[in-house]
Order: structure tokens, then sequence, then C-alpha cells
């Protein structure tokens, strides 16, 4: 059975500083056996990386959804995590309408068969349009609603000897719309919360807003789609083992190297171009990573929702 996910999530957070001065325990295991590359078996696992979901109640996305679910369970990954983006729209309010959206998220969360850790995205962000009939004094605006449903924005937690932290990329302007950042208080955190990571783990990070992208260069607007502060992220990480950056929002695909130290991946879409087909180009899919000791091999996982949609599209449902 999937275990809950708040608690699961709530075991390995390190929100606070006291936290924070608490190393995590790093688990040891008395099987040594190895594969035939060298690898002890204890030190290879599997996760998915799935994105922005979209998820609603029109356009089949349920459906669409549940296919995704139904191919990571096939495929039997120690965890799963998101990259934002997880409903479709609560940043325009209506509490009743947002709730169900979440509501809805989380029911269908369940059908996974394997922990789940979710990462905060634009979309998910209650009320902070202009348009919203909730204002600023409403309990759920901004991070309220998701801080209610999933715990905090922001967290890390270990899985065989790698080191995961998921961050908010997330703000909201004075003239009310999102905006890609960092703020000071998560700096803060993480900060604290490096020390106590050894020096030689290896590091994930998620994000939804990306912190290194191709968009802009390939559309003629070089900063626009990334975090306007990434670089102070990757200075608190200079002296660590950063490995991979996983990151969304584009609903395209993209892989890098960065001066031989880390790797970026932007993972695609669950829900494509809004569940009327691809964006970009790029089709519908998510990310399955394999960990070897220290090491990774990612692939792009189609689940099939391009030939459902023609299909569907065909008798007149979409």
């Amino acid at each position: 059975m999937k275990k809950n996910n708040t608690i699961g999530r709530r075991k390995f957070l390190l929100r606070s500083a006291a936290a924070a001065a608490i190393p995590f325990f790093h688990p040891t295991y008395a099987n040594n056996s190895k594969s035939p590359n060298g690898t002890k078996k204890e030190d290879t696992f599997e996760f998915v990386f799935l994105t922005d979901i979209h998820l609603k109640p029109e356009m089949n996305a349920p459906k669409g959804f549940q296919m995704a679910i139904d191919k990571v369970n096939a495929l039997n990954p120690d965890f799963v995590i998101t990259g934002g983006d997880l409903v479709f729209d609560v940043m325009r309010g209506n509490f009743e309408k947002s709730e169900a959206l979440f509501q809805l998220y989380k029911k269908m969360e369940q059908k996974f068969k394997m922990p789940v850790y979710n990462c905060i995205g634009n979309h998910d962000l209650f009320a902070i349009y202009e348009e919203s009939p909730e204002t600023e004094e409403h309990p759920d605006y901004k991070y309220g609603m998701w801080e209610r449903h999933f715990g905090e924005t922001y967290y890390a937690f270990d899985h065989k000897g790698w080191h995961f932290i998921t961050l908010n990329s997330l703000d909201v302007t004075e003239n009310k719309r999102y905006r890609g950042v960092f703020n000071k208080d998560q700096l803060q955190w993480l900060e604290a919360h490096l020390k106590t990571v050894a020096r030689e783990t290896p590091v994930v990070i998620t994000t939804h807003i990306p912190m290194i992208c191709t968009y802009g260069q390939l559309h003629g607007k070089p900063s626009s789609r990334q975090v306007g502060n990434a670089h102070e992220v990757f200075t608190l990480l200079e002296n660590h083992n950063l490995k991979l950056v996983l990151q969304g929002h584009i609903h395209w695909k993209e892989f890098g190297f960065i001066n031989d130290r880390f790797h970026f991946l932007t993972g695609g879409s669950i829900a494509g171009n809004g569940w009327k087909g691809r964006r970009h180009n790029t089709k519908e899919g998510f990310v399955k990573v394999k960990i070897a000791g220290d090491t990774f091999s990612w692939e792009y996982i189609d689940h099939g929702w391009e030939a459902e949609r023609l299909k569907t599209k065909g008798h007149g449902k979409s």
C-alpha cells in the first residue's frame, strides 16, 4: 500500500532551524551482494518524475492522469516526485472550485502504489490573480491551500544514500502575478540545512520554475521562464555533490550537463497542451530515473495519452 503522503513527507522534513541542526540517518544494509557491473544492489533504485499534470474534471484529464498512474505502477519505482502544477487551476480563486481540484488530485494520488513527494507550481497558488473573489486576507491565500493539503512547500528527504530537496520557486508580484524566485526565508533554511548534509552525498533538486533552461535563448527572451535568483541556490550548493536538477513548467523536454558538474532535466508534461495535444512538440509523458551507485540514467516514458485522446476525439468525446 502507498504511504500517506503528508505523513511520509513530514517524517523527512527539515523545515526549521532546529531541525536543520539534526543530521539525517543513513540506513545500513546487511546484503552486500553486487550486480555484474560492481554496483551493490542496495545502491540501485528507480524513481519517476511527473510534472505539469494540470488535473481538472474536464477534457478527460482524470482518465489521462489515471493512465500515467497505471504506467508508473507497472514500472514499480521506489517513489514518485512531482514537478508542480498538480491542478488547473487555483490562481483565479473560487474556494469551492479550487478545493474540489485539490481533493480530486489527492483522491487520484492515492492510486499510486508508492510514496509521492509533491512540488508546488504556479497553478497551485490560491487566489493570487486580481480577478480572484478571495483576497490576501483569506487563510488559504497563495501557499495556504497547498500547505493545508500537502504540508510544507519546501522540504528534504533521503533515499538509499541520495539526498532529495524539493524547493518552492514561486512568489507573487505587487501587480498580482506569479514570478520565479526563491524567497529569503527558504534560502536561509537551505543554507542551514545543507550544513547537515555530507559534501560527498549525491543531491537532487526539484523545482517547478526551471533554474536553467534553453527556452529563452531559443525564443529570443534570454531571461524568461527561469527562476530569477537561481544562482543563489547554486552558490549554496557549490561545495556539495549536486547531481541533478529536476524542473517543469515549460511542458517540454530538455537535458543538459553544466561544466562537468551537474545535469539538469526539464521533464515534459503529463497534460501536454492542456490535455489538447502536444506542447512545443513534446509528447505527453514523464521521466524515469535509475540510480546506480553515484550515477544515474533516465528515459522519457509515454503514458499513452496522445493515442487515447485521438481515439476519443474521433468518437466526439474530447
